[in-house]
């Protein structure tokens, strides 16, 4: 835990803006979660970069956080500090052309921003290329971090540069040819862009869309949030597609459907009936029953279809 003169440190440099043995429950999109040492939502980059620094002085783990729909943390919460950034870098804050290719339009995003905030100002402004992210939740940092994508595309198709903040305090932009995209995960050569050891936070994202016509692309929208809407469950908490596909053949919701787990329940934790590849809470549900039915489903479709179904969403924690 923190002692208290870390607490008192952390009172003053963020008053309201900091919770001591927060429930992580409050911040995911599964609403699971035992506490964090702390929960901190800093209101400026400066502020950020002041509790980046302390944090690093005093050796106390310190990590950053989306909006926690890909998240699930362990019941014995994070012995650290977990930052949200939906207050400090929010927002859309650069948009130009890029050059001779007229038809490109470059736009940057701060990575606090709700995802479908810049979808919905892509659309509004006539750019083509954030469609396949109608529907999909969390903040343009956690997507990018996550390759967040669906059918119709993913991150690793917009994404033109990241800005990042390195735990030294300096920053660094990394450019698409040294940002390594794979499934539902982003990587970079740390020997390129000279980073050091620790996990840099990303600040902002540029994103390479055309122009295009409003009323398509809303057209468009419309119809990818109805298929969504129609395929995937509603009214219970979850964290989304919960295992990644196998590179090829069935995906895992078929895979998890054949095994005969579908409507599968352990403690508060069940399989969809709509969509297998959906864990739901049904409102009672701890990590420990969720971690259960996790396994469960890894054990069966192994034994059944020899593959190994690896999570596709972040688990942490004690």
């Amino acid at each position: 835990m923190l002692n208290p003169d870390s607490k008192k440190r952390l009172a003053k440099l963020f008053g309201k803006n900091v919770k001591f043995n927060e429930p992580m429950s409050r911040h995911t999109s599964l609403r699971i979660g035992g506490p964090a040492w702390a929960f901190v939502t800093p209101e400026s980059f400066e502020k950020l970069l002041e509790l980046i620094r302390w944090s690093k002085e005093n050796e106390i783990y310190c990590m950053v956080i989306g909006s926690g729909t890909n998240l699930l943390v362990k019941d014995g919460g994070i012995n650290g500090i977990v930052v949200a950034l939906k207050k400090c870098l929010d927002g859309i804050t650069g948009i130009a052309g890029t050059g001779s290719e007229k038809d490109f339009v470059t736009v940057t995003a701060m990575a606090g921003t709700k995802l479908q905030t810049l979808c919905s100002f892509a659309i509004n402004n006539g750019l083509e290329g954030m469609n396949f992210a109608i529907g999909i939740p969390g903040t343009v940092g956690g997507a990018i971090i996550m390759n967040a994508g669906a059918s119709y595309g993913s991150m690793a198709g917009v994404v033109d540069s990241i800005k990042v903040l390195l735990s030294t305090g300096e920053t660094r932009v990394i450019l698409r040819q040294n940002l390594q995209f794979n499934y539902r995960k982003l990587s970079w050569d740390r020997k390129i862009i000279d980073i050091d050891n620790g996990q840099p936070i990303i600040l902002s994202g540029c994103f390479s869309l055309r122009t295009s016509d409003p009323q398509k692309l809303k057209k468009q929208a419309i119809e990818i949030l109805k298929a969504r809407k129609k395929r995937q469950p509603s009214g219970f908490p979850s964290a989304g597609c919960f295992f990644k596909n196998p590179a090829s053949g069935k995906t895992a919701g078929e895979l998890i459907d054949l095994a005969g787990l579908k409507g599968k329940s352990i403690g508060g934790a069940k399989i969809s009936s709509k969509h297998a590849n959906f864990i739901i809470n049904k409102g009672n549900a701890s990590a420990e029953d969720m971690l259960a039915l996790m396994e469960l489903i890894q054990e069966k479709v192994l034994k059944i279809f020899n593959i190994k179904l690896e999570p596709e969403i972040t688990i942490i924690g004690e």
